[in-house]
């Protein structure tokens, strides 16, 4: 038998088993709209849909006690939010809770990260402690910081006598009440941004910190050095999802101070909770809500270009 002989296939068997590009990527395409089409599904469900749904009724004088739509008003419901003081007022008390939680569930999770992931033993449980009320409702959350804040009997009252200091009335005064929500927050939320973190401490490589180690660079230089360095695009992260979940803020403050006192505290999704199923305003509280979401959108857009060019200029570099 002959080399050519051993070398020809055999009779009726397709050898030519290559496909074209396009045919394989084609393949691909399905299988990934396959994949997505049940989230699609539940996307447009409730999340396009609504917006779209919301958007036609901020055009018409809706109301949330009868059916149908109501009369066409066109662009009247936006103007009455753009010039309503109190939808404004609402707004800057979302403003000031992100800024008076976000500097705070930004940086006291980074370090207690980075310390916890510097402990030899029990680990776990340090990272169980800190996660476990972000899991707890928040009706649950506020039941309790409610009779903590209880004057004369509650546990944080109770401290600061301990201290010989006069607690401020938590439930009664606007500074007293910003205090209180901004550490119920603090204690409740702490955990998602510190297992975040923890997550992207356990992606730098040990070598790192070996080779550190080896070159004599002691615990603090190498988180100075490599842990904060190394943990900067999740930071970023960390920031841009905590301005959004801040500027989003109602389950504890709707709870435990109602907005009060006399709506000095008051956030804007309230404020259109308020307007809609209370005064029954419908289409105006639509309009009041697609006017946040557009500070929304814009809010998410303005990080995105600024990360963008960020990543542009150190790559230029």
């Amino acid at each position: 038998m002959t080399t050519s002989a051993l070398a020809a296939p055999a009779t009726g068997v397709n050898t030519d088993v290559r496909r074209r590009p396009g045919q394989a990527q084609g393949g691909e395409n399905r299988s990934g709209w396959l994949f997505a089409t049940p989230f699609l599904v539940l996307y447009v469900a409730f999340l396009i849909g609504p917006v779209l749904i919301g958007l036609v009724i901020s055009l018409f004088n809706t109301t949330t006690v009868t059916s149908g739509l109501g009369s066409w008003v066109g662009l009247s419901n936006y103007a009455a939010v753009l010039s309503n003081g109190d939808f404004w007022a609402s707004m800057w008390h979302s403003v000031l809770f992100t800024l008076l939680t976000t500097p705070l569930l930004v940086l006291l999770p980074l370090l207690f990260a980075v310390f916890a992931s510097r402990v030899v033993h029990n680990r776990w449980f340090f990272r169980l402690a800190f996660f476990a009320p972000y899991v707890v409702p928040s009706s649950a959350v506020c039941l309790i910081f409610a009779f903590m804040y209880t004057p004369q009997t509650g546990l944080v009252t109770n401290a600061f006598g301990w201290v010989g200091l006069t607690a401020p009335n938590f439930l009664g005064t606007t500074s007293g009440a910003w205090f209180a929500v901004v550490l119920l927050t603090l204690w409740w939320t702490f955990g998602f941004n510190f297992i975040l973190y923890t997550a992207a401490i356990q992606d730098i490589s040990e070598e790192v910190y070996e080779a550190a180690s080896i070159d004599g660079a002691g615990p603090w230089q190498q988180i100075r050095s490599i842990t904060i360095p190394l943990l900067r695009p999740t930071m970023s992260l960390v920031l841009i999802l905590q301005v959004l979940a801040s500027l989003k803020v109602f389950d504890q403050i709707y709870i435990l101070l109602a907005g009060g006192p006399n709506y000095s505290t008051r956030p804007v999704i309230e404020y259109i909770y308020d307007t809609g199923f209370t005064s029954y305003r419908g289409g105006y509280a639509a309009a009041a809500t697609m006017v946040y979401f557009v500070i929304l959108v814009a809010v998410s857009a303005g990080w995105l270009l600024v990360r963008r060019s960020r990543t542009a200029t150190a790559a230029n570099a």
